[in-house]
């Protein structure tokens, strides 16, 4: 290995401690203690043997990490799309390949695999990959209909294989700070979640011939996709499960068509929903892809401040001192952070007007979600390294599963509000 390379896992390994536990809440993010430092120290030299189902942009996306991660070899592939399973061979040629993922799953020699397909191919190969025993990372969303959503959750309950999916915010190192910061009072009651993701692009990929159309632009199509909810909505409507504590919406209104890319896609291509709570707080979440001005982004809204999720700011209302601020982020780091709202003449205000936010994580790496294959900094190296992890040990990451599925019915929900333009009412559902 060149010393660039040699630089290039360096880094990559350094990034993976920014997961570790330290002040981390586990009653918030319980699905951490999976690749707590006792976990990583058990599956030292060890190695997790992974097959990829779907070596398209994404599926390509995790073997570039997963080629730096120490933990992982990949050892199969599979595709029936040759010229992207030539691209995956050319990073990997000593990895078998396949054509049919179900020889795949008779490989012995796999541990667990990567299901990086079509939405509407996760509930079956992810539950014939359970079925044969592997364990089993599936992209988000986890179902193309909730049908497939409830069939995908009881296989995994009824087995015992490790099942995680694509929701990388749930191990990036600036959410898992943020959420913190929300439960610990820093921004007094939550009164409002705010979610968006702007983009100026056609969202189609060039075919070679007519007859690949459907097949590579399989996210144009309602046969296969759920369009903007399942492709963007799914990792931001987290946010609300997180901020309230895990209680869910009871409704969902939307709206959504197609008024720019006027090209024969049968998905919206500008879409707004809004989630409506027990409490009377709303989440909204709009898409619009022929503006990309403001990005993406992500806000919880509290009574005394507001919380900016993609760039790691804190905003006050008032105005909390600053030096206040920075010994409640050492709180947080050393793990004695308070589940007490915060007050008292140790918080001087301010004129809010004159607050231009307070960082709370160093470093931070911006996404503006152009990019709909991943990006650095997002919290997909941590997520597929958790995986590996989780396959060496057979430790399944605690409700790691029960986020993704709440995660999903909301952007299915959210969905069906966008076709149908009226109000869905959403099932509280236990999930046991």
């Amino acid at each position: 290995m060149n010393e660039e390379n040699n630089m290039t896992r360096k880094d990559f390994l350094a990034s993976l401690g920014s997961i570790a536990l330290g002040g981390t809440s586990l009653s918030l993010f319980p699905w951490l203690t999976a690749c707590s430092p006792e976990k990583q120290k058990q599956s030292a030299g060890e190695k997790a043997r992974l097959g990829i189902i779907g070596t398209g942009s994404r599926g390509r996306f995790h073997m570039a990490n997963l080629l730096l991660d120490p933990s992982a070899q990949i050892v199969a592939l599979c595709d029936d799309y040759l010229p992207h399973l030539d691209e995956a061979s050319a990073l990997c040629p000593e990895a078998k390949r396949y054509t049919d993922y179900r020889k795949l799953l008779e490989d012995k020699e796999v541990d667990g695999v990567i299901i990086c397909t079509p939405l509407s191919m996760h509930a079956r190969m992810t539950i014939d990959a359970l079925a044969a025993g592997k364990h089993t990372f599936c992209e988000k969303a986890m179902a193309h209909s909730t049908e497939e959503l409830d069939a995908m959750y009881r296989a995994w309950k009824e087995g015992n294989r490790v099942l995680m999916v694509g929701q990388q915010r749930l191990y990036d190192p600036k959410y898992i700070k943020a959420m913190e910061l929300v439960h610990g009072g820093a921004i007094g009651q939550v009164v409002g979640i705010r979610n968006y993701w702007y983009r100026n692009n056609d969202w189609r990929r060039e075919v070679p011939s007519p007859q690949e159309e459907r097949r590579i632009n399989w996210r144009l199509y309602n046969a296969t996709s759920r369009g903007l909810m399942t492709e963007l909505a799914c990792h931001q409507l987290q946010n609300g499960s997180w901020a309230m504590g895990g209680i869910q919406p009871q409704f969902v209104t939307g709206t959504g068509s197609i008024m720019y890319w006027k090209d024969g896609r049968e998905v919206f291509d500008n879409v707004a929903a809004i989630y409506q709570y027990p409490n009377g707080v709303h989440m909204t979440f709009e898409s619009i892809i022929s503006n990309k001005h403001f990005g993406m982004g992500e806000q919880i809204l509290g009574s005394e401040g507001t919380i900016d999720l993609v760039r790691g700011v804190m905003y006050s209302e008032a105005g909390y001192r600053r030096s206040g601020i920075r010994q409640l982020l050492g709180q947080i780091e050393q793990g004695i952070l308070s589940n007490s709202a915060f007050a008292g003449t140790s918080w001087a205000t301010e004129e809010a007007s004159q607050d231009k936010g307070i960082r709370f994580v160093d470093n931070v790496t911006v996404n503006d979600g152009a990019s709909s294959v991943g990006a650095s900094g997002d919290g997909s190296a941590e997520l597929i390294h958790a995986f590996c992890l989780s396959v060496i040990t057979g430790v399944q990451p605690e409700k790691i599963v029960e986020e993704a599925y709440w995660s999903t019915l909301l952007a299915l929900l959210g969905d069906q509000a966008t076709r149908e333009g009226g109000r869905i009412e959403i099932p509280q559902i236990i999930l046991a």
